[in-house]
């Protein structure tokens, strides 16, 4: 008999255009069980996003039910985060606006962090019933490491991903 193993669902999600509420509520429409904060700092500044630290997300994760695991290896380092924003500069963008990543970054942060990475324990751990969700603070996916990382896991793992964006 061959058993057939179920095709694990990831949603990707940023912090940016989401409250408290609205960001939980978009968690649940996607039965997402399991987060994985993807960010190297866990803070996000601003008045509005006070949430989204890593103490109070957790808790409120906590309360809906949902598990959460940092996974700091998959996170840009300072150098990679600057590179961005010097192109960020160059263009006249800002972090919040930003609706495409350098090319210079998806290089590097391919092959200095990307190709580095064991994705099979991030496979494994990803629940069989429901989704996980990829969290990192852009609210477009273009825009953020975290799709690089959902397109890793389809191409190679069969991971059905979908990228979650504030309405």
């Amino acid at each position: 008999m061959t058993r057939v193993t179920p095709r694990r669902r990831l949603v990707t999600i940023g912090v940016y255009g989401f409250d408290a509420e609205s960001f939980l509520g978009r968690l649940r429409a996607a039965d997402v069980r399991l987060l994985l904060d993807v960010r190297q700092r866990r803070g996000v500044r601003g008045p509005e996003y006070p949430w989204a630290n890593a103490r109070r997300l957790q808790e409120a994760l906590a309360e809906a039910g949902i598990a959460y695991e940092h996974h700091v290896e998959l996170a840009p380092t300072t150098e990679l985060r600057e590179l961005q924003y010097a192109e960020d500069a160059r263009r006249g963008v800002g972090k919040r606006s930003r609706s495409v990543l350098a090319a210079a970054y998806v290089h590097r942060y391919t092959a200095e962090v990307l190709d580095r990475a064991d994705l099979a324990p991030v496979v494994a751990a990803l629940p069989t019933a429901g989704a996980a969700a990829l969290l990192c603070v852009e609210a477009e996916p273009d825009a953020c490491h975290r799709s690089l990382v959902a397109q890793r896991l389809a191409e190679r793992h069969g991971v059905w991903v979908e990228h979650v964006r504030p309405s």
